[in-house]
């Protein structure tokens, strides 16, 4: 077994040398080191190559690849292959082919087309990992294992028979008899009451709004089966090749939900994330930095690994823009400022046919000679400089609360508002806070929140008990606790708290809410304090709370938009609109302000401020987000550039910059 690099941020990505000739693999050998690759994640989709036919193994080719990389001293994660089925498997057993929301079989020819509740694939995937774990568990090049690719990317939800059945079985171990199933269910309504098992199928494609506890359970299912899987795969690892780190790689952005990662991230030996930028987003260089922490958050604080993301343009956007000269290094680097000790990418060499031939590689189509592969160059320098930050942690005060589960049920069927989405406030929230220099652990309710001095708990429509007393013991305990509009609404089978919202933060905040004024598009709430309100508004009553701030204008006038109420030695806040950016800022610069989180760094608009701690220093990562140049009054020397950094230095706009501190 080989260690992981631990010398130097390890750089490398996804290689696939089977979609080249040989002659390819040794100019391969020397682009890498030219580039500082230090490890690579291979056979992700190989398994048409390493079965080629039922029981057939063809291993010679991985065995060639393994030994050459191994010779040039480049760390491999070997991937299980079983992300993808061969074609001959779908054509021998065609029920393992998922089904969409309207019954529609989805076929092969591009990938993930299996069904998550198939025990005929799940037997060939796990007779694959087998045949891979006993030849290569003692190879001197593996340094890791990686189970399957991007769970969930493509094949969930299936509501195929095969997962109705299964569905019936998890259900039967969550709530055991069919009257606790109804009962969570709310089954009563609609003539919905179900009287043997047997009656109980997926939410499909029905006549009108379907049963949201039904859904959400579903979505409860579908996680859950995949995850069964994945512990399949790692049991035979872990057995066979003892010693050796696995990991699955997640997809910490904006727009996937379909995986509760915060129950996976137990199973992993190494927590892994995929992470594009996605362009059409009105701040994806934000979005980029709330992954990261979402990511580091799932780690529990500790370094993670950034398994995939872009030198420039993918390929499944409608428009798939090129990074700027530069992006490819601004981009790594925000990373690693958010706790990233691994740049991996998609892919080391630019494929010439298939999907994406046309999504950005290490090597592009342009090949050495292009200014993109030079500044891959570029970057594997700096990793090798940036050695000295392995294993530092993210410094941060303020806590942002993220439940997938709560997703879920907030994006259910027949809701107030369809425009409200999930992310939006905790992004609002995350970007406002990194505009000043705050760093955020995005976690789940279940963290220890007496640790930070700022919790903030945005739109978590559905909450435990027990997580809603957490909530309110860091309050007690000390913390400045900010809660949202639409939070703490459901219990965990979405049914409403009565009595008034916010449910379940009702007491902690004193205040109470009768009614909902979701806004139109093309409505605001105007405040007395000059702010602006978007997408939502309450009418509030402020039971025993102080009232900061109220509405202005049409039907709320008069009544508290914003409340803070003392408890214990920490104080809890309410804000039952979105605002403005300003009017936002100027709220949560009181929220810090109470709690004495002060800004990272004193930084210009557009440039982020983030500090890693270890035990032999500290570095301060400073990312230019702007068009122009910033002058950051701050000393050290800068690892990107090797030279002395002073408050005169000039951070060009899109560079980054990270200070040995002195």
């Amino acid at each position: 077994m080989r260690s992981w690099p631990s010398r130097r941020i390890a750089l490398g990505g996804d290689y696939n040398p089977e979609q080249w000739p040989r002659e390819v693999w040794s100019e391969d050998m020397e682009l890498m080191r030219e580039a500082g690759v230090s490890f690579v994640t291979l056979g992700v989709f190989s398994w048409s190559w390493l079965e080629p036919a039922k029981g057939e193994y063809d291993f010679a080719w991985l065995d060639d690849i393994m030994e050459l990389l191994h010779a040039n001293d480049i760390a491999v994660d070997l991937a299980t292959a079983t992300a993808t089925p061969p074609p001959w498997l779908s054509a021998a057993h065609p029920e393992i082919l998922p089904v969409d929301h309207e019954g529609h079989t989805l076929w092969p020819g591009s990938r993930q087309a299996w069904c998550p509740s198939s025990a005929v694939y799940r037997d060939y995937a796990l007779a694959l990992t087998t045949q891979l774990a006993q030849r290569y568990h003692d190879h001197p090049a593996l340094a890791m294992w990686h189970v399957s690719n991007e769970y969930a990317c493509h094949n969930i939800p299936c509501y195929c028979d095969t997962c109705a059945a299964g569905f019936r079985v998890w259900l039967r171990r969550r709530h055991e008899t069919l009257e606790r199933l109804n009962d969570a269910w709310g089954t009563a309504f609609w003539s919905q009451r179900y009287t043997d098992w047997e009656q109980v199928l997926p939410p499909r494609l029905t006549t009108t709004f379907a049963n949201p506890t039904h859904v959400l359970d579903y979505q409860r299912f579908q996680s859950d089966t995949l995850l069964d899987f994945h512990r399949s795969e790692k049991t035979i690892l872990a057995d066979l090749s003892p010693g050796v780190p696995v990991t699955t790689n997640f997809m910490t952005l904006a727009h996937f939900d379909h995986l509760d990662y915060h129950q996976w991230a137990a199973e992993q030996d190494v927590i892994s994330t995929d992470h594009y930028v996605v362009a059409e987003l009105e701040h994806p260089q934000a979005e980029l930095a709330f992954s990261g922490d979402l990511t580091r958050g799932l780690a529990g604080g500790r370094p993670w690994l950034l398994m995939e993301h872009s030198t420039s343009a993918v390929n499944w956007q409608p428009i798939n823009p090129a990074k700027v000269p530069g992006g490819t290094l601004r981009d790594s680097l925000a990373h690693v400022a958010r706790g990233a000790d691994t740049l991996g990418f998609f892919q080391w060499r630019q494929s010439r046919s298939g999907s994406e031939k046309f999504h950005s590689a290490l090597v592009p189509h342009a090949g050495r000679d292009s200014a993109r592969f030079r500044e891959v160059v570029e970057l594997g320098h700096v990793a090798q400089r940036l050695g000295e930050v392995l294993g530092s942690r993210v410094e941060a005060e303020v806590a942002i609360l993220w439940d997938y589960q709560a997703q879920w049920a907030a994006h259910g069927p027949a809701m107030p508002s369809s425009a409200l989405k999930y992310p939006t406030t905790a992004y609002a929230v995350h970007r406002v806070l990194r505009d000043r220099g705050i760093t955020a652990d995005v976690v789940h309710p279940s963290a220890d929140l007496t640790a930070y001095k700022v919790v903030v708990v945005p739109t978590l429509y559905l909450v435990s008990d027990e997580h809603a007393a957490a909530v309110a013991e860091a309050a007690d305990a000390g913390a400045q606790v900010l809660v949202t509009f639409f939070s703490g609404i459901s219990d965990t089978d979405d049914h409403v708290r009565l009595g008034g919202y916010p449910g379940a933060f009702r007491d902690l905040l004193g205040v109470r809410v009768e009614e909902y004024f979701p806004l139109m598009s093309d409505e605001n709430s105007q405040l007395e304090g000059g702010g602006t309100g978007s997408l939502w508004s309450e009418d509030v009553t402020a039971v025993d709370a102080e009232v900061l701030d109220r509405y202005a204008a049409g039907p709320l006038t008069g009544r508290p938009a914003v409340t803070r109420r003392g408890t214990g030695s920490g104080a809890a806040w309410y804000l039952s609109t979105l605002l403005d950016d300003a009017a936002l800022g100027s709220l949560l610069e009181q929220v810090t302000g109470a709690a004495g989180v002060a800004a990272t760094a004193q930084v210009p608009p557009g440039v982020e401020a983030v500090r890693r701690r270890g035990k032999d220093g500290s570095w301060l990562f400073l990312v230019n987000d702007s068009a122009q140049e910033q002058v950051i009054p701050v000393t050290g020397h800068d690892l990107v550039a090797d030279r002395p950094f002073t408050p005169e230095t000039p951070l060009a706009a899109g560079a980054v910059a990270v200070i040995r501190e002195v």
